[in-house]
């Protein structure tokens, strides 16, 4: 049995020509998954019983189960844990924003990076996800909520460029006008920083946004928060970055998690401001979500705004994400990782 959602639509008239039926019946079916959100092929009332049977003896429509839900009584945030059928548990986060609904959704059961700050983490990776498995996130949020979702970031759980080759088949999959119809300036991938295939990314002309987690404004530091820098220098990763900027003409954006008394110093700033100097780009700063597996503290108010005001002097377009969901875990991996430990 195949997931029908890792079949694009090409694949799925090939689907249907080889098994003597007529190529626009994909055509429909991607409507029925796609646009009305129905998810069991017997309720696809357009469709013959002989095609429907010969779909559920070849497919299953793999969008995951909830498990939990979980909304902030603070600004509406809700958190997801999701079930795919072998039994694995990922999250996904969706935010409500004045311009629309924006899911973070996971690339990965786990992660293998390493990131002292991140709850995804801990424990490893698990396994890839497939790109339908990504998209079916997606779906299934979308009728948890009754509402379009327009926005997407792969900033959940994994590293998308650590599984590119499944990323890549998603976006192409909700930015294509018979999928989801997202476009591709309201998709952000962030990554860690690997370097190949940033610049990989970057030989692709996508129009997506690319989001870099540095954390730090030198390698010293950031070897100590990130294992990813014993690998690829800041130097190495600001280098892609101008590739990418250049091959898609997009401005890149940098989070920074802020650690108080770690990396979140003036003196810190200055040196982000010269490590940055005349790229095209945007600082997001983060005060840090605290986790019980490392002694990081989140930042003061009064440090985070000097930060903020020493980049903007350099000329540095910079903002402070507005924490959401924190009364729901909301952050990469805390929900799922608790509910592993109670399971």
């Amino acid at each position: 049995m195949k997931n029908i959602l890792d079949f694009s639509l090409e694949d799925l008239k090939l689907w249907m020509e080889e098994n003597n039926e007529g190529k626009f019946r994909a055509k429909q079916i991607f409507e029925w998954i796609y646009k009305k959100g129905i998810f069991d092929f017997d309720n696809m009332t357009n469709i013959s019983k002989d095609i429907k049977n010969k779909l559920k003896d070849n497919f299953y429509i793999g969008v995951p189960q909830t498990v939990n839900k979980y909304t902030s009584n603070i600004d509406g945030t809700q958190k997801f844990l999701f079930k795919y059928r072998d039994g694995n548990i990922i999250e996904s986060v969706i935010m409500k924003y004045k311009y629309g609904n924006t899911i973070c959704v996971s690339t990965q059961v786990g992660c293998r990076m390493g990131c002292k700050f991140c709850a995804s983490t801990i424990g490893g990776i698990v396994r890839n996800l497939t790109h339908g498995e990504i998209a079916g996130q997606i779906l299934r949020a979308q009728s948890e909520i009754n509402e379009r979702i327009s926005n997407v970031v792969l900033m959940g759980s994994g590293e998308p460029l650590d599984n590119y080759d499944n990323v890549i088949k998603f976006i192409k999959l909700i930015n294509s006008e018979e999928g989801l119809n997202i476009g591709q300036r309201h998709i952000t991938l962030s990554t860690c920083g690997i370097v190949p295939k940033i610049k990989e990314l970057a030989d692709k002309e996508l129009q997506i946004t690319l989001a870099i987690s540095l954390h730090a404004p030198s390698d010293d530091i950031r070897k100590t928060m990130m294992p990813i820098a014993n690998k690829y220098s800041l130097n190495e990763i600001v280098d892609a970055c101008r590739y990418y900027s250049v091959k898609t003409n997009r401005r890149i954006t940098f989070e920074y998690a802020l650690v108080k008394g770690v990396n979140d110093k003036k003196e810190h700033a200055k040196e982000l401001c010269n490590l940055l100097k005349g790229l095209l780009c945007h600082v997001n700063l983060i005060p840090i979500n605290e986790i019980k597996e490392n002694d990081y503290k989140k930042s003061n108010m009064k440090d985070i705004d000097a930060f903020k005001e020493t980049l903007t002097r350099c000329g540095i377009e910079t903002t402070i994400r507005r924490e959401m969901g924190s009364d729901i875990n909301a952050a990469c991996g805390q929900l799922r990782k608790n509910y592993m430990e109670s399971n």
